[in-house]
């Protein structure tokens, strides 16, 4: 079992900046991939941008060039740094791991990003 909890949100006016971090606890020697999602009201909930083990990433390109995953193993914490932001990016943002061998999903409860125009 995997625990995440997320920290970070918050209300922003558009092309201002916020931070997101996400806690793991538990099993964590099984996660082979960490990640944010975001659920907008009335949308499907969809990928922001993940990190493997071997720092690999990858992004939306809705927010290519303006947000950037990071992780610290010692922390056994993620972060997403979140540049001019849009009112588009409003949205719940849920933190994100996958296991490996299972490919076992875990979330966290999720953290309000609100960006006015």
């Amino acid at each position: 079992q995997v625990q995440l909890v997320e920290s970070g949100g918050g209300l922003v006016q558009a092309g201002g900046s916020l931070r997101l971090s996400c806690v793991a606890s538990g099993s964590i020697f099984s996660i082979n991939t960490r990640g944010w999602y975001r659920q907008a009201p009335g949308k499907q909930r969809e990928l922001v941008a993940t990190i493997t083990r071997g720092d690999g990433t990858n992004y939306a390109d809705s927010v290519k060039g303006r947000f950037t995953i990071s992780r610290d193993s010692f922390k056994n914490t993620i972060y997403l740094q979140m540049n001019s932001l849009k009112p588009e990016d409003t949205a719940v943002y849920y933190c994100n791991a996958i296991t490996i061998g299972s490919g076992t999903h875990y979330w966290g409860q999720g953290t309000q990003v609100t960006v006015s125009s």
